[in-house]
């Protein structure tokens, strides 16, 4: 049975005073029409193997989920003249059908499945489409924010080459583990197993080499002035058949990653060739830049795991219409696209700065129930998180005013809420940026500490007023 839409009204019946302890709560819904804003608004309650379809909250239809199904759905969509349809984000199962039905020039919105929760007893599929079309054709669904289809296929090449740069770690970590097992402490000694000292060390043990000094002589040339002593003590240890082996399965697939991360890095260069509309650089070629057959070595300045690709900068720069975000403090151009594969280069999608904060999970959330009021945890979606290892990386500076800012807030509130602080602001400089072309200019840490003091005098100077004292700068001999 569908609940119709109305207001609830509690009506206290008491009752005869002979029967004192009778007390009869009765509640009645009392029907206010809510007007009907879209008659051929439709609902999918997305699955794998089925899609529910309702047409304002009518007698469900049952569609495959193959892509003849999905051509006869959007067929049957346009002779109801549905024009907008809207369904909840199931998975990765939604995908296909979204953009199915944007390719037919329809109005898809994804809705929160927590924000239209079923009426209680009615979770079924069946059920599901019917309350989300009911609710869609009264206009009180709200869509959440889905990138365009050029922004979604760079999100998709970022996020696989992430579980690549993910997976390529999770094998430096077997191969620590395996030297830990025969007591070899090369990987405490120096900064990186996987540079070029640390590979040339590695693939040399596993043809054979055992002796420390030939180990010593592969290493680079401060590495044997500073750390020779070091290095060949931890070098001494049990060679084990079976640990041998386990450190040439990790180095193959750490190989096989590194090789995956650069196909990946092909693809992104091509695709931002297109978005940017600049054309590749003479001389043919291909857009990566190609500094052997495993590993790559990002340029100067941009990252150990930031994809190699020449002219970078200037790629993601046209993309985001000729503004730099790079000149923001903390933003590397990596993480400009990390950035710009999440949320996309429109921030007009969201109506002002504080919208998008929130969306991004970096604003406080409050909740208040008549005198009662307290706080909502905020869930950080991947672009937040990705803005709050920014303001971690940016922490650590020691001449830029935002530096600064998150110290003076870790010191009254914890590192944890300086970040999120921090990561805000970062949040809002960008969004400015890309919006308006507001132009950030740093200006250091002495210039934001000398503000701050001003602020502090003129706050004393009005509370010494206010209770009926003068404030006499100290003489400095």
């Amino acid at each position: 049975m569908v609940f119709p839409l109305g207001r609830l009204v509690l009506l206290w019946t008491f009752g005869h005073p002979a029967s004192d302890t009778l007390v009869q709560l009765k509640i009645h819904c009392v029907m206010k029409a809510l007007p009907v804003l879209n008659p051929n608004a439709a609902a999918i309650d997305v699955g794998s193997e089925k899609l529910h379809v309702s047409i304002a909250g009518d007698v469900p239809h049952v569609f495959g989920t193959f892509t003849g199904e999905l051509e006869r759905l959007r067929n049957w969509f346009k002779a109801q003249g549905v024009c907008s349809v809207a369904m909840e984000a199931t998975g990765v199962y939604w995908l296909y059908v979204y953009e199915v039905l944007e390719a037919a020039g329809l109005e898809v919105i994804v809705v929160n499945g927590r924000h239209v929760q079923n009426v209680p007893g009615r979770k079924t599929d069946m059920a599901d489409c019917q309350w989300l079309a009911t609710l869609h054709a009264h206009g009180l669904l709200r869509g959440g924010f889905v990138p365009p289809a050029h922004i979604r296929q760079l999100q998709d090449y970022q996020r696989l080459r992430g579980d690549h740069l993910i997976g390529a770690a999770s094998q430096v970590q077997k191969m620590q583990q395996a030297m830990e097992r025969m007591n070899i402490k090369f990987h405490d000694v120096i900064s990186d197993l996987t540079g070029v000292s640390g590979l040339k060390v590695v693939r040399a043990i596993l043809k054979g080499e055992r002796r420390p000094g030939e180990l010593l002589a592969l290493c680079d040339v401060q590495i044997q002035k500073k750390k020779s002593d070091r290095v060949k003590e931890s070098l001494r240890g049990s060679w084990k058949k079976e640990q041998i082996f386990a450190l040439r399965q990790a180095l193959e697939l750490w190989e096989t990653y590194q090789q995956k991360i650069a196909d990946c890095d092909r693809e992104l260069a091509a695709l931002l060739q297109e978005l940017s509309g600049s054309q590749p650089p003479e001389g043919g070629g291909g857009h990566v830049v190609s500094v052997g057959p495993v590993a790559l070595s990002p340029a100067k300045g941009t990252g150990k795991n930031a994809p190699v690709i020449e002219r970078l900068q200037e790629l993601v720069v046209r993309l985001c219409g000729g503004r730099d975000a790079t000149q923001v403090p903390g933003f590397s151009t990596y993480l400009v696209l990390q950035l710009i594969s999440e949320v996309g280069t429109d921030m007009a999608r969201w109506p002002s700065e504080k919208h998008f904060v929130s969306w991004l999970g970096l604003a406080g959330g409050r909740k208040q129930s008549g005198k009662r009021k307290g706080s909502v945890k905020a869930h950080r979606n991947r672009a937040g998180r990705i803005l709050c290892a920014a303001a971690r990386a940016l922490a650590q500076s020691v001449d830029k005013a935002l530096g600064g800012f998150y110290r003076r807030l870790r010191g009254r509130l914890g590192g944890l809420a300086a970040n999120v602080a921090l990561a805000r602001k970062l949040a809002l400089l960008f969004y400015r940026l890309l919006r308006y072309g507001m132009e950030y200019v740093e200006k250091g840490l002495k210039s934001y500490e000398s503000k701050v003091l001003e602020t502090e005098t003129r706050l004393l100077r009005k509370l010494a007023k206010k209770q009926g004292f003068t404030l006499t700068p100290a003489i400095t001999s």
